[in-house]
């Protein structure tokens, strides 16, 4: 029995991306069940490369996530899709580019990006036999646009509409509206006498709670005040985007948040069917702003809120792997930790968070980023290339590489390792990595599309930026480096490698005028 599963996995290791067929699910599974792997996504919230002990960080104690690295696959060139937050979770449930769908971070009052009808990671695990659930920050619109969404009845569709077989959500981020928890189809802890409302005014003849208008009385902001664009509805003490009115009874505490995610994450594991496999996406809120760690990690770190924040999701991952232990899940489960982009310091509120003007953004002499220029919003390095580490005991050997590697093909590569077969209309851009994945092949992509304010092109060490039409004054220019010589993208050598410029341009354009998709544009091998 055991000889049988490890033929399978002996198989799956000495595949590579030329497309050799890997084992079906049905052979991983063979004689005994319990061999497919659960799998559990610890997705982060503006966690940059540096933010972590184990890629560099000196401030910040992240002992939990650290040994995680340790007993996992490190890379050191993984990436998100995009330098934002809505487009490269799309990117990751659905393996399609958002720009492809006009993706970008979403309103409160945002439909779903996501549509029922498309193909999404949740489906593809349902379809190898999984229960699927999602615990967590969303951003990703709930309801179909065509009528504004009623918090006070069944909030649809969202979450279960794409796949998930159950839901706890922060239904958009904690900076914006509404401040409530949403269980499947229902806002928790509402009362139906203060019904909630998301909206620029309230309804005609409204008679519930009335909330603080940041704009118009800053002193309500008595948590910390906005720098900018944070000042509407102000809940807790903390200005928010958009306005809502009522709910009272159903508001989170932004310093239980976390908590609060970590209960469900537990209760879920423990409670789960325990014949089937699961798939958990767990999306942290943190180190989003606004940054309101609970007291107890209050001075934890050697920087402010941010750093804080940064040791209470180290606390939380913890909590997710010593549960999986308790629970006897964790020999048999994938564990991935990643983030949805990279750093940010003051994006909204006066936090403490210091950011010197110069060349690079620090925080206190930390940058999290780590080497690399840029951040969340930036095309650079910084803004997508995130700690990204995966443990799997017995099956992923511990170790670091330098595989170039994008959470938009993580549907594909779980496809192929699950036997599920993707039509050409899904997952249009997810490639399957599984060698990199398990760590057996060190290189990775031979090219990847980056997106932020416009598109780049990584191939092996070579980075290409696209010039960004919108840019004022018409400045706009493209830009070549070498990452091998210049990890930094200071010196832009596009002048001296016109040729490379004009093929990877070519190629970069061919890639995001098809619709195609990257899998069906170009194969696996750039042409």
């Amino acid at each position: 029995m055991k000889n049988t599963i490890s033929r399978c996995l002996a198989s799956l290791c000495l595949m590579t991306t030329a497309g050799v067929q890997v084992a079906t699910a049905s052979e991983l599974k063979g004689a005994q069940a319990s061999s497919t792997p659960n799998v559990v996504i610890i997705y982060s919230d503006d966690v940059g490369f540096g933010d972590l002990g184990a890629y560099g960080s000196k401030l910040i104690p992240t002992p939990h996530l650290d040994e995680l690295a340790a007993e996992g696959l490190k890379f050191t060139d993984g990436h998100c899709s995009a330098a934002t937050c809505t487009p490269s979770r799309f990117s990751m449930l659905t393996g399609i580019h958002g720009f492809r769908h006009g993706v970008r971070i979403l309103a409160p009052n945002a439909p779903m990006a996501i549509k029922p009808e498309m193909f999404t990671l949740p489906r593809m695990f349902k379809k190898a036999g999984y229960e699927t659930a999602v615990i967590g920050k969303w951003h990703l619109g709930i309801g179909d646009g065509k009528t504004a969404v009623d918090w006070n009845a069944d909030v649809k569709p969202g979450p279960l509409e794409i796949g998930f077989d159950y839901s706890f959500l922060l239904p958009s981020t904690n900076d914006r509206v509404p401040c409530v928890y949403l269980e499947n189809y229902r806002v928790r802890n509402l009362d139906p006498k203060d019904p909630l409302y998301v909206s620029p005014k309230a309804p005609k003849g409204f008679q519930g709670t009335v909330y603080p208008d940041g704009t118009k009385d800053r002193s309500a902001m008595t948590y910390y005040p906005s720098t900018h664009g944070h000042n509407n509805s102000v809940i807790n003490g903390i200005g928010r985007i958009g306005y809502m009115w009522g709910g009272k009874s159903a508001l989170w505490n932004d310093e239980t948040m976390a908590d609060e995610f970590v209960n469900q994450a537990k209760k879920y594991l423990s409670t789960r069917k325990k014949n089937q496999p699961f798939f958990l996406y767990w999306a942290a809120a943190d180190i989003h702003v606004p940054r309101a760690p609970n007291p107890r990690f209050k001075g934890k770190s050697k920087l402010s809120f941010r750093g804080d924040a940064m040791v209470q999701l180290d606390w939380c991952a913890g909590e997710i792997l010593k549960s999986l232990e308790d629970n006897g899940l964790a020999e048999n489960t994938i564990v991935i930790f990643s983030s949805d982009n990279g750093p940010v310091y003051d994006d909204g509120y006066e936090d403490g968070t210091t950011v010197h003007t110069s060349t690079k953004e620090t925080d206190r002499g930390h940058d999290g980023s780590g080497v690399y220029r840029g951040g969340k919003y930036q095309i650079y390095e910084g803004g997508t290339r995130v700690p990204f580490i995966i443990r799997w005991p017995g099956k992923i050997q511990p170790g670091t590489t330098r595989a170039l590697f994008s959470q938009i093909d993580l549907l594909a590569t779980f496809a192929d390792l699950l036997g599920v077969k993707l039509t050409d209309d899904q997952g249009i851009d997810s490639r399957n990595m599984l060698p990199a994945l398990l760590g057996t092949d060190p290189t990775g992509l031979p090219f990847m599309i980056q997106e932020a304010r416009g598109v780049a092109l990584r191939q092996g060490p070579w980075k290409y930026i696209k010039p960004n039409q919108k840019k004022k004054n018409g400045r706009a220019k493209a830009q070549l480096y070498n990452l091998d010589s210049d990890v930094g993208e200071r010196n832009n050598i596009i002048a001296q490698h016109a040729e490379r410029a004009q093929s990877m341009s070519q190629l970069l354009d061919h890639m995001v005028k098809d619709s195609k998709g990257v899998r069906q544009a170009v194969g696996k091998q750039a042409p």
